[in-house]
């Protein structure tokens, strides 16, 4: 097992993958303890190499190593870039270098495309694509921890290792179906910026409240807000400024004091003194201040959609024969979001759009409109012209 742990090394690697159609790459980091995700270990490998290494580690811990070589391989137009699951990875080289791999593919997409059901995982793959075992014995370790212990490296390297076998097989029953740009339409949202970017002012948004009141929602964005900014500079997790419950219930009792903060029953012994405390009492501040126009409020609410239940359950029934004639696992095609939004009459939804028309969203606006029925036949269900 070769450990790469110098620029030298890792450029010499990237310029024998630059010769090839394709390399598969994963990443092993840490974010218990930070805002950002810590790198701690880069995994890759290469098809049809007879001489030397073809799947290495990079150990960007060790010493002064740069990753350049790796984000000019990246920019390669004519190497495919494969990962698994490849969000949390793109989102630590966006982090760190403003980069995207180009042209990339990623095996769980795929395989949710080619039958393999919801989030099909690596080790489900492995098993049924490259007929191997995987040891997950390695999987919640430190991966900052040195030096790495023979099975940390055993496990790493198996993540890309077979994962060369199982992006051959995907990549080619995806031309044989000709469903290659359902997959490449997919990943469009996983090389957008804007899906790793956190903007303080819309961080209200990601929390669950039980109240859409517009003046507890003001104090809440301004809460988030703060806490956002305050953890992004510091790269410490939100949760380590103060919890989300804590948050909801500072929106709540609105405290004008220290006195005021010393009374929470949620609040982080940290959080009720220095720079912490300051920061919850001017956003409290602000959020009361803010004029009634400028009040956040919760648009398209799906509690607040006039969902015809009859016609929900039908579009839910059509989904379900969709999927099992196309084989595409019924969360990518349609999330039951998507479905009420249909039901209550609503036409800017995904499920209707790009691919996914193709597949369901025609048929689905036929039902809507009452051009098509459904029946049954044994246990599948048809689709019928009105």
């Amino acid at each position: 097992m070769k450990t790469l742990t110098t620029t030298e090394e890792l450029a010499a690697f990237c310029a024998l993958a630059h010769t090839k159609p394709y390399v598969t790459i994963d990443t092993e980091f840490l974010r218990e303890r930070t805002y950002y995700s810590k790198l701690c270990l880069i995994q890759m490998a290469v098809p049809d190499h007879e001489v030397g290494e073809d799947a290495v580690l990079v150990d960007p811990l060790v010493g002064e190593m740069s990753l350049e070589p790796l984000y000019e391989l990246f920019r390669d137009q004519n190497v495919v870039k494969v990962f698994h699951a490849a969000r949390q990875d793109l989102e630590i080289f966006f982090v760190e270098a403003g980069v995207f791999p180009d042209p990339l593919f990623d095996t769980q997409v795929a395989a949710m495309v080619c039958g393999f059901g919801e989030q099909a995982g690596y080790e489900t793959l492995v098993r049924k694509i490259a007929k191997e075992g995987v040891d997950k014995s390695s999987r919640f370790t430190d991966w900052s921890r040195r030096p790495l212990t023979e099975a940390q490296q055993k496990y790493a390297l198996a993540d890309v290792t077979h994962l060369r076998q199982i992006y051959e097989f995907l990549a080619a029953k995806l031309e044989q179906t000709q469903r290659a740009h359902w997959v490449r339409e997919e990943l469009q949202i996983l090389t957008n910026p804007d899906t790793y970017t956190v903007k303080p002012s819309e961080a209200w948004r990601r929390l669950k409240t039980r109240t859409t009141s517009p003046k507890f929602l003001a104090v809440v964005r301004e809460l988030a807000r703060f806490r956002e900014g305050y953890a992004q500079s510091r790269n410490i997790p939100r949760n380590r400024v103060f919890k989300d419950d804590a948050l909801i219930e500072l929106a709540s009792t609105k405290p004008q004091s220290m006195q005021d903060l010393g009374r929470s029953r949620l609040l982080l012994r940290e959080a009720r003194k220095g720079e912490i405390a300051e920061g919850i009492l001017n956003g409290v501040k602000l959020g009361l201040a803010v004029p009634p126009e400028d009040m956040p409020r919760v648009e398209n609410s799906r509690d607040k959609l006039q969902v015809n239940p009859a016609l929900s359950d039908l579009l839910r029934v059509l989904l379900k024969a969709k999927t099992e004639s196309s084989g595409v696992a019924s969360k990518l095609i349609a999330p039951s979001a998507d479905l009420d939004a249909i039901a209550a009459g609503q036409r800017d939804v995904a499920a209707l759009s790009g691919w996914r028309h193709e597949v369901f969203g025609e048929d689905a606006l036929r039902l809507c409109s009452g051009e098509i029925a459904l029946t049954t036949k044994g246990k599948s269900v048809r689709v019928i012209k009105i």
